[in-house]
């Protein structure tokens, strides 16, 4: 307990968490040429920096590069294409726009708030579009301090063009990289479960089965989204769905054999990485499959069955054909309801939006009113701190703050020892360097080394005076300020760990797995135990943004966290049983599957009201017996939880 006394609180430990990623060199090297190549270019064809257009020529192009050269995410070919094609492009209209939201009065102001409304929206459609709608109020904002000689037909080019170099560099790194991330993604649930089978019966087990979990979620998303927009590789991409399909007898023995501490044959776990290998095409499958396996625990058999079913479907040309998914037809009207529901239809979305353009209307009213050196850094500050996407605002508000206050510090006391020199190119080039890495570590590392970018663009194209590092922190500061209290503390839903609606949906899934697992066919009960488990993933991810917020969010919902952690092993309960009854086990009475499902409704229900469950005990015997057990002790984790919501 003196140990823990001389900790900081669990909230700050989590919101100053910084991840350790590898170095992607192929990355590093790509953003260090890319970015400052065309200002490069620009000032040797120019003679140097007192040529105003060519620094301007240069200037844009940077800023271009910059832009196609940060949206790229790792992804197939088409997805990274597709994030380039959406940053460039809303970027160009927001220096177009940006062109309306200068000097006084009410327009700006009303300009300003509509396209973030719309920025606000368009994040919640896809992340592409996302990154889009940054691109757009950044780019709105950076309008007015991007000034040259050159004419707007001239600039809207020159940023065009630097995205253009941008994105061919793109295609060389990605000509060279060996993997396809379609196949990785399905090889990498084969790894996740070879993983799971070494960790049965070990403390490891929980943490390597969520890591399951999101491998499956992951791979279902890639090879279904890409199959929604592919044409061309339709047929490799529904093989691969048909890969997963089959995968998932596989899956869920392999879940009950580390729930029940059974440890996995050798075997198995070799045979389940070579079929990692095959997926992902490092080499073929050897002709011969792992022998059936007549005596052992029932769920060493069914991981051994599971292993030979997947083992034909990829092993053999034709077999892998058969089990391939036809891709579903297109319904316009659906796709229109879904877009809807993403945006105006959804309540989040509408917040989100309502928010943002809030902040961003304030910060457009401080930029004309406040006599600061630079008023556009204001607005500036505010949509990179408060960027158009959902998750913790105050995470990503204080993240995001403190790197663009260092990032402020740091560009600007290189423009103080390094003024108007060649120099400068060589540290854009180091910071440029640093952002693929500091990008996977956290976002506001990330902002440390992206803002001083910025900075030396900026004061290249518009020289600043004396006093640079002051009005810069100043200008910062006010921007952090507004998103901290219109965009975060003055908001009521920010005082409530908003985690109700994400434990109702769980239960609710989990419910739909119970009835799928003894009353439907086994492609509604895989069906029924991906939605259940992405469920459980999406409750996780929610719990764990809410843990990096200050008190009394984050200890509302610490609370939660046994609760969630029940509702897994619940999940894992019901999956162990289904293995059971095709080990031989008697199938379950339907009238205790009934009680077993209203049980479950009922403790979402009570989630839904905000009361404690009743205490009676769910009577089961069989193959439900464990799964009554894991329910009542959810229920009864939700009884403790209630007081302290």
């Amino acid at each position: 307990m003196a140990d823990r006394g001389l900790r900081a609180p669990a909230w700050l430990e989590e919101l100053v968490r910084t991840k350790r990623p590898p170095v992607p060199w192929p990355d590093v090297v790509r953003f260090a040429v890319t970015i400052p190549m065309p200002l490069v270019v620009a000032l040797a064809v120019g003679g140097g920096l007192d040529n105003g257009n060519a620094l301007g020529a240069g200037v844009f192009g940077t800023t271009g590069a910059l832009v196609a050269t940060i949206a790229p995410q790792a992804g197939p070919l088409r997805d990274k294409l597709r994030r380039i094609a959406s940053a460039a492009g809303f970027g160009v209209v927001g220096l177009l726009v940006g062109q309306f939201a200068e000097g006084g009065g009410w327009l700006p102001v009303v300009v300003i708030a509509l396209l973030s409304a719309l920025s606000g929206l368009l994040s919640g459609i896809n992340s592409a579009l996302s990154l889009g709608a940054l691109q757009l109020l950044v780019y709105t904002a950076l309008s007015s301090g991007l000034m040259t000689p050159l004419p707007t037909w001239a600039e809207i080019g020159c940023f065009f063009a630097g995205a253009c170099w941008a994105t061919l560099t793109t295609l060389v790194q990605w000509r060279f990289e060996p993997e396809d991330p379609d196949r990785s993604a399905v090889a990498a649930v084969f790894t996740a479960i070879g993983s799971l089978l070494t960790a049965a019966g070990t403390p490891a087990a929980d943490d390597d089965r969520r890591s399951l979990t999101t491998a499956l979620n992951d791979a279902y998303d890639r090879v279904i989204g890409s199959r929604s927009r592919s044409a061309g590789r339709s047929r490799q991409l529904s093989e691969l769905a048909g890969v997963l399909n089959a995968a998932a007898p596989l899956v869920e023995a392999a879940v009950a054999e580390a729930r029940g501490g059974v440890g996995a044959d050798p075997q198995d776990v070799t045979a389940v990485h070579a079929l990692a290998a095959a997926v992902r095409g490092d080499r073929e499958l050897p002709d011969e499959r792992p022998p059936r396996l007549e005596d052992g625990p029932g769920p060493r058999r069914a991981v051994r069955h599971g292993v030979r079913l997947v083992w034909n479907v990829v092993g053999d040309p034709e077999e892998r054909a058969g089990a391939a998914v036809p891709s579903p037809e297109e319904d316009r009207r659906a796709r229109l309801r879904d877009l809807a529901d993403r945006t105006v239809g959804s309540a989040e979305s509408r917040s989100f939006a309502l928010r943002l353009a809030l902040c961003m209307s304030i910060a457009e009213i401080a930029r004309q009113l406040l006599p600061i050196q630079r008023p556009y850094w204001v607005l500036l500050t505010v949509a990179i701190v408060l960027k158009p996407d959902f998750g913790s605002v105050f995470t990503r508000a204080v993240q995001r703050g403190v790197g663009t206050l260092l990032g402020v510090l740091v560009g600007s006391l290189l423009l103080t020892v390094l003024p108007r020199s060649p120099w400068i190119l060589l540290a854009m080039a180091v910071a440029a360097g640093v952002l693929p890495w500091a990008r996977g570590a956290n976002f506001g590392l990330f902002s440390v080394f992206l803002t001083p970018l910025v900075i030396l663009l900026l004061d290249l194209a518009v020289p600043s005076g004396s006093g640079l590092v002051q009005a810069r922190l100043a200008d910062t500061l006010i921007g952090c300020a507004i998103v901290l209290v219109f965009g975060y503390a003055l908001w009521p839903q920010t005082w409530r760990a908003p985690l109700d609606e994400a434990l109702r949906s769980a239960t609710l899934a989990l419910e739909a797995f119970v009835e799928a697992a003894f009353t439907g066919d086994a492609t509604e009960r895989r069906r029924a135990r991906r939605r259940c488990y992405r469920a459980l993933t999406e409750l996780q991810t929610q719990l764990q943004r809410r843990l990096a917020e200050p008190p009394p969010i984050s200890t509302r919902a610490a609370a939660w966290w046994p609760v969630i952690v029940q509702l897994e092993r619940t999940s894992d309960a019901v999956t162990e049983a289904v293995i059971a009854i095709r080990s031989g086990e008697p199938a379950p009475d339907l009238a205790q599957v009934a009680v077993l499902r209203r049980a479950i409704r009922q403790l979402e229900d009570d989630v839904a009201a905000h009361r404690p469950p009743d205490d009676a005990e769910i009577l089961a015997d069989g193959v439900l017996a464990p799964v009554a057990r894991e329910v009542d002790a959810a229920r009864r984790l939700v009884r403790e939880a209630a007081p302290g919501r």
